[in-house]
């Protein structure tokens, strides 16, 4: 790995993981403890529509899935919040209106997009330094905004009827939190891709959750986690060739499995010595 770093290309790439270890370690606590693991699906997914919408304007298509993630999350947080029909429901027919506008503006685009496997399935190794400083500017938001709220995000998370009860503005901090993970997902997309989104968004969060459930220390394990996720899963994709958004994946996934199995040792430990 270490000779790879020669190329600036894989420098890029690293720096990439890191900025995405960051983000989904610190917005992924919020999802897993909050249960949002499936507007967070929702939102990653129906950012392909910003991603369509991207080619057909003729603009970048991370700045086209940065806008349209937004609106899809916003809209999301108001018909979950205040729609009658059930949540699920309502989120699904979102996510697939999101997905089916992509592929309706990227069928009217003239030609074919060369790169489009890229922003579904993520290609880490053609992150460019715009993307890196794009990425570094929406991490850096989603710090501060974390920083600033953090109290207030806690209350949320954990105790929202007495977050209401003692006059947090809730339902503002829902919408933001949304945004947020929007943000998150415009982060990821260049690494693992709008469809391998939402498993880097939860499963740091998830494996660090085995060990602690303090909050601080869940952001902290789950960004360390993240950097191993990436890093490993790049390194793995220089080595044997492999897709590099599915080789994090891969490794995340089987790194979590691995934590189940260890948690369980003093268990184990304890009825085989009954």
């Amino acid at each position: 790995m270490i000779e790879a770093l020669q190329y600036e290309f894989m420098r890029n790439a690293l720096t990439a993981g890191l900025l995405a270890a960051v983000a989904c370690g610190i917005i992924g606590c919020y999802v897993v403890v909050k249960r949002m693991v499936f507007i967070s699906g929702g939102v990653s997914h129906a950012s392909f529509g910003g991603i369509g919408l991207g080619y057909f304007l003729g603009i970048s298509p991370i700045v086209g899935a940065f806008f349209f993630t937004i609106t899809a999350a916003l809209v999301m947080g108001v018909v979950t919040r205040r729609a009658k029909i059930p949540e699920d429901t309502s989120i699904g027919i979102l996510w697939a209106i999101g997905m089916a506008m992509g592929i309706i503006f990227i069928g009217l685009t003239p030609g074919f997009p060369p790169d489009l496997m890229s922003y579904l399935f993520g290609n880490i190794l053609i992150v460019t330094t715009a993307d890196i400083i794009m990425m570094l500017i929406l991490a850096a938001i989603i710090v501060f905004v974390v920083v600033l709220l953090y109290k207030e995000f806690l209350s949320l998370s954990f105790d929202e009827e007495f977050a209401t009860v003692v006059g947090v503005p809730v339902e503002w901090l829902y919408f933001l939190l949304l945004c947020l993970i929007a943000f998150t997902v415009v982060v990821l997309i260049r690494v693992v891709g709008t469809i391998l989104v939402i498993a880097l968004l939860t499963i740091p969060a998830a494996t660090a959750r085995r060990f602690t459930h303090d909050l601080k220390k869940m952001m902290l394990l789950a960004i360390l986690f993240g950097s191993l996720f990436t890093s490993g899963g790049l390194w793995l994709s220089y080595e044997l060739d492999l897709a590099s958004g599915a080789a994090i994946i891969l490794v995340s996934g089987v790194t979590f499995l691995a934590s189940l199995f260890v948690s369980r040792l003093p268990l184990m430990t304890r009825v085989g010595r009954g």
